[in-house]
């Protein structure tokens, strides 16, 4: 696996010395490291060890073309940008070295101030595609470990979870019932460095009082009736790794206080013992409660609160999360009808205008049922209305569709057919488009060059074309 060298590390690929030399000075004035190779076999041995961050290259070289060590360089490392320095101004070359890959090029001899800049606009486009490419992962994402949702809400929930992942700080999930807390703990739990080891789940609210402390601190053989050997609870059990409390609201006061003292520590001392032991966990808490008016009602302890609220993060009810409902159903509906062997692949219009205006108020989990009610109950490709359960039935009745909508507009048609006038010669939709790459970056020739995936030099060359023609101003 090739190493990455060091950001600001140019490879210069130049048999003649002096020049060699030259481009070195102007690259080290400009703040750049230096590796100057002089054969085209020098430079593929250097290439299959290391990443530079752009190559200066000759295509007349000692022992092969040039274009062959640009060709070598664009197979390993496509976004790398190559300079190439010619002798010779014939287009032919300059086609050839672009049609393989390379990001500029520049005709012999050329001031220090030409490399200089051309390098830098190299520079700056290579970290703008990595920019763009970061930034379509994290806003194209319709799935996220096992979330389902590429609503703009959702997208910010990814980010937060992927930001915190690696931290140890305790997390605080906060949201209504059925919008996947859980989930979000677990996310948080495989994207971390502790992914490989425990994650243990306890829901506070769904184990009686007297027994919750023994299940998080674990308790001693006849520590209390039935206690019939050692246990060691749920926060000696997720040693290393991620302990969930679910509906931390629902927690004891006294807990609280003990929860409190094992997060100042990090030592738990089990139900009828007088040992504490020293356990590593990273806590999540969840709660579908306003946190904030427990502890101004005296029911939740506000420094337990603020132990634990260290990093927060609110999931979205589904109402608040635009079309995710239409991915989600969908999701849940292959998944019901390949278990219950049914032959739904569809939602029908007025379904789908139906879901789209009720507010879920059991979120994500209400939905899932809906759907698995509807599998379990019936069968066809479509979902219809007449097949929902009655909840929403009565809902459907109660709250009819505008006059002016009608749900068979859902249905996908085919665009209108442009009329002649609309049709635009070839070059005017790509100088439009040029135009408005450059309006949008206030005519940064280089960040309109990376936003349209072409080089700065073809756009210059473009409009420098079009300015001879009169096209532009």
């Amino acid at each position: 696996m090739p190493m990455k060298a060091n950001e600001q590390t140019i490879l210069v690929v130049e048999d003649a010395l002096p020049l060699a030399r030259i481009y070195e000075e102007c690259m080290r004035q400009e703040g750049y490291m230096v590796v100057a190779e002089t054969s085209a076999a020098q430079a593929i041995e250097f290439l299959d060890q290391f990443i530079p961050a752009a190559v200066v290259l000759d295509l007349i070289l000692p022992d092969a073309n040039g274009i062959d060590v640009l060709k070598h360089a664009h197979r390993l490392y496509p976004e790398l940008p190559v300079v190439v320095v010619t002798a010779t101004n014939s287009v032919n070359v300059a086609v050839e070295a672009m049609k393989a890959g390379a990001f500029d090029f520049i005709v012999k001899p050329f001031p220090a101030a030409r490399l200089a800049t051309t390098i830098r606009n190299a520079l700056e486009r290579r970290a703008l595609i990595e920019e763009v490419s970061e930034l379509r992962q994290v806003i194209g994402q319709s799935r996220f470990q096992d979330f389902i949702g590429q609503s703009p809400a959702m997208q910010a929930v990814y980010r937060i979870i992927e930001s915190v992942a690696s931290s140890k700080a305790s997390v605080f999930i906060s949201g209504e019932s059925g919008t996947g807390k859980e989930l979000a703990a677990q996310a948080i739990h495989k994207a971390s460095p502790r992914r490989t080891r425990p994650f243990i789940a306890i829901n506070c609210a769904a184990i009686p009082r007297d027994l919750l402390e023994s299940q998080v601190f674990g308790h001693v053989k006849g520590a209390f009736t039935g206690a019939v050997g050692d246990q060691p609870g749920a926060a000696k059990a997720a040693q290393d790794g991620t302990l969930f409390l679910d509906e931390i609201c629902e927690m004891a006061p006294d807990l609280q206080v003990k929860l409190l003292r094992f997060l100042q520590t990090g030592e738990v001392t089990p139900v009828g013992s007088a040992r504490a032991e020293t356990v590593d966990v990273r806590i999540v808490a969840a709660t579908n409660r306003d946190p904030m008016e427990e502890v101004r009602e005296g029911r939740f302890r506000e420094d337990l609160y603020y132990r634990l609220h260290v990093i927060p993060l609110d999931l979205p009810p589904l109402r608040e999360r635009e079309d995710d409902f239409l991915m989600l159903a969908h999701h849940f509906l292959a998944k019901f009808s390949a278990e219950e062997n049914r032959h739904f692949v569809a939602l029908a219009p007025e379904v789908v205008a139906l879901f789209r205006r009720y507010d879920w108020p059991g979120n994500v989990r209400q939905l899932e049922n809906v759907v698995h009610n509807v599998v379990v109950l019936h069968d066809g490709e479509a979902v219809t209305r007449a097949m929902l359960p009655d909840d929403l039935q009565r809902f459907a009745a109660a709250s009819p569709l505008p006059a002016n909508e009608n749900a068979d507009d859902l249905e996908l048609v085919d665009p209108p057919t442009p009329a002649m006038e609309d049709i635009k010669p070839l070059w005017l939709v790509e100088k439009d488009a040029v135009m408005k790459a450059l309006y949008a970056t206030r005519h940064d020739i280089t960040r309109a060059a990376a936003l349209l995936e072409t080089s700065p030099s073809t756009l210059y060359r473009k409009l420098q074309s079009w300015k001879a023609e009169g096209a532009v101003a």
